[in-house]
């Protein structure tokens, strides 16, 4: 066949493969032929005979190369029982060679170790999660070459113990210091009488001369100089096991042991745990006498106590239990201004003190006390002024930012003994002129999330300052006063309801946000409270009028964030609402001071208020007019300030005498927090 295009060229496409035709062919069976012939047989049609159909076959049945279908010689031709004979044709796979074996990594989920797998593929990803946080495990891809062991063999000589001790007294103690401090002053002792020779006819003569116009002095300096020169060597001595580190660090030690022996049950019921029994030690003698005096000591504390709450208890409601007071002989004589627990540690309490006597202010202290010992504080930081305010930092829980009277700012490094300040506001030219009020770190998401330190003080200015070289300020904003609604009369003309004057207004207080850090609320001394945004033209949102003096503290509610309380100098406490600037509730007791109030941290309708006569405890699902609990909890001094424990169900109470006291809440049925 050839194939010719329009013009008559041959384009007849060229065989790919070319035989060579001096190859020999190879010669197949014929036991193949013979089967594909029986098999066609076995199918012949029922009306012909088989010699027939065996003709017809080998006119149409192509042979393939090298079989012919014609008998050969020498061949016997098949009979008619062979023909007739049925033959079983049998197809079977050879063996499989496995040239490479890659087993599978999936199973089928029907397949009968299915279960088996899953089982192991979820134990793997629960160890795989539990290893994430482990500081001690880390993924890495190790190939391990295991060497080959060798046995060795080491022969030494055997190692003899023996057991020696010995007696040491004081004596030898003190012997064996003496020894260890003559030896190198031996070598001192030649030169040093040289030098006194020389001065010392000149030392006579001038005191002869001293000592006829004092007689009475000259023989107590004498006396006094060898005296001195005696004992140097022992001072010295003293002076340096006092001031060795390993000492002080020992009588740490011994003074926690001290404090966990004495406060046991008080820290036991403070923590919820376990109070542990003292076994009785009976004596002879002495021990029923101090028994006795033991139990009439607890006694009177337990009458002081209850005459002291009863008026809290008496219908069999919730009562306070003093555990403790945070005083010294350091902080007596202060008032109790601000407190603030550290983020990190639940047990490190922040505490200022100020102190006001005849209009002067004198100066101040910032103390750090720890539960580990109530009785001094673990640190000391005095201030020229009173402080004023106090605040831990979130993001570094060893800075602790101090607020004073006189309007400076300072930051202190809690984890360093020394009372300096880290930071000050001293070298800022935009410091405050007023007192610091109120202080607190907030993180803002700004593009950086970084921790700032928000501060409203007397001279009408919310500033945040900002911790690098040295500590500097911005304003973020200024409080104007503004006039009061008043009501008009027929011939007056309308005029604005808020008329900003020249005059600024004094900042008193402010609260973030719990779940928007951009919107505060901040009190000034006119009694109005304003609700700001740190972004945007517009700072204040709204204004909310309805205390008659200065607002003194302000509280978001942690559960219900659309409402807060605020406290005054009129006596009142006011519950708000966000959208609305009216107020919804008040609550007056007493005609007095309200200095502080604070949101239970686990209810929306429980909170507590200190005045300067006595703490209440409100809880809006019982009353809204009475106080579940009024107790006079300071019958020294007037409270001052309070703050609710992070870990336990305790209320901390200030007052102006310097005491911090740690009350216990008892039978006080907190509402679940879910409730609106």
């Amino acid at each position: 066949l050839q194939v010719f295009d329009d013009e008559g060229r041959n384009v007849t496409p060229h065989p790919l493969f070319h035989p060579d035709p001096t190859a020999a062919v190879p010669r197949q069976e014929k036991f193949y032929f013979k089967v594909f012939l029986s098999v066609l047989v076995m199918f012949r049609p029922s009306n012909t005979s088989r010699t027939e159909f065996s003709l017809h076959l080998e006119q149409f049945v192509v042979c393939p190369p090298g079989v012919s279908a014609v008998q050969e010689e020498g061949e016997a031709a098949l009979t008619e029982a062979e023909l007739e004979q049925r033959v079983e044709i049998l197809l079977a796979e050879t063996d499989t060679l496995w040239m490479l074996d890659l087993p599978t990594a999936v199973v089928s989920t029907e397949a009968e170790e299915a279960v088996r797998v899953v089982e192991r593929n979820k134990i793997y990803t629960e160890i795989c999660n539990a290893k994430i946080d482990s500081e001690d495990f880390e993924e890495k891809m190790v190939q391990t070459i295991s060497g080959a062991a060798k046995t060795k063999e080491v022969q030494c000589e055997t190692i003899t113990v023996a057991e020696k001790g010995t007696m040491v007294t004081s004596w030898d103690l003190d012997n064996s210091l003496d020894t260890s401090q003559t030896e190198p002053t031996e070598t001192e002792e030649p030169k040093a009488p040289a030098r006194k020779s020389s001065k010392s006819p000149p030392a006579e003569e001038q005191g002869q001369a001293v000592a006829v116009p004092s007689a009475r002095a000259s023989p107590i300096i004498i006396a006094e100089s060898a005296a001195a020169a005696a004992r140097s060597p022992e001072e010295k001595e003293c002076h340096s096991i006092l001031t060795s580190a390993n000492l002080q660090q020992d009588l740490v030690v011994m003074e926690r042991i001290l404090m966990e022996n004495i406060f046991q049950p008080k820290l036991a019921v403070y923590r919820q745990v376990p109070v542990l029994i003292e076994p009785v030690v009976s004596s002879d003698t002495d021990g029923e006498g101090s028994e006795e005096e033991e139990d009439e000591e607890e006694e009177e504390d337990e009458e002081k106590q209850g005459e002291a709450l009863a008026e809290g208890n008496e219908g069999g409601g919730p009562r306070l239990e003093l555990l403790w007071s945070y005083r010294c002989d350091l902080t007596s004589g202060h008032s109790v201004s601000s407190m603030a627990w550290n983020k990190v540690n639940p047990d490190l309490l922040a505490v200022g003190y100020r102190e006001f006597v005849s209009q002067e202010q004198k100066k101040g202290l910032a103390c750090c006390w720890s539960l580990k010992n109530p009785m001094w504080p673990e640190r000391i930081f005095r201030c020229e002024h009173g402080v004023t305010a106090v605040d831990f930092s979130l993001a570094r829980p060893n800075l602790l930012a101090v607020g004073m009277a006189n309007g400076a700012v300072a930051v202190y490094d809690v984890r360093s003994r020394s009372d300096a300040a880290l930071l000050d506001s001293s070298t800022s030219l935009n410091k405050h002129k007023g007192p610091v009020w109120q202080l607190r770190w907030v993180e803002q998401d700004r593009g950086d999330k970084k921790e700032r330190l928000m501060c409203i003080s007397g001279d009408g200015r919310m500033t945040q300052w900002f911790i690098q070289q040295r500590l500097d300020c911005s304003d973020v904003m200024k409080i104007k006063r503004t006039e009061s609604e008043k009501k008009k009369t027929p011939g007056e003309k309308e005029k604005k309801s808020e008329a900003p004057l020249s005059q600024q207004a004094a900042g008193m207080c402010f609260d973030f946000h719990p779940e928007d850090p951009d919107i505060f609320l901040a009190g000034t001394e006119e009694g109005h409270i304003h609700c700001c945004s740190c972004s945007g033209k517009e700072q204040i949102l709204g204004t909310y009028r309805g205390h008659k003096g200065p607002v003194h503290k302000v509280a978001w509610n942690p559960c219900s964030t659309e409402t807060f309380l605020s406290c005054s100098a009129d006596w009142s406490i006011l519950l708000w609402r966000r959208d609305c600037h009216t107020p919804l509730l008040t609550f007056t007791s007493v005609t007095a001071f309200v200095h502080d109030v604070k949101w239970a941290p686990k209810s929306a309708f429980v909170f507590a208020a200190v005045n300067e006569r006595r703490v209440e405890i409100w809880d809006l699902t019982v009353s809204i007019f009475n106080p579940v609990l009024s107790c006079a909890a300071s019958p020294e001094g007037k409270l001052s300030s309070l703050l609710f424990a992070r870990n336990a169900e305790c209320l901390l109470l200030g007052d102006s005498c310097g005491h911090v006291g740690v009350w216990q809440l008892h039978d006080l049925a907190v509402p679940s927090s879910h409730q609106v």
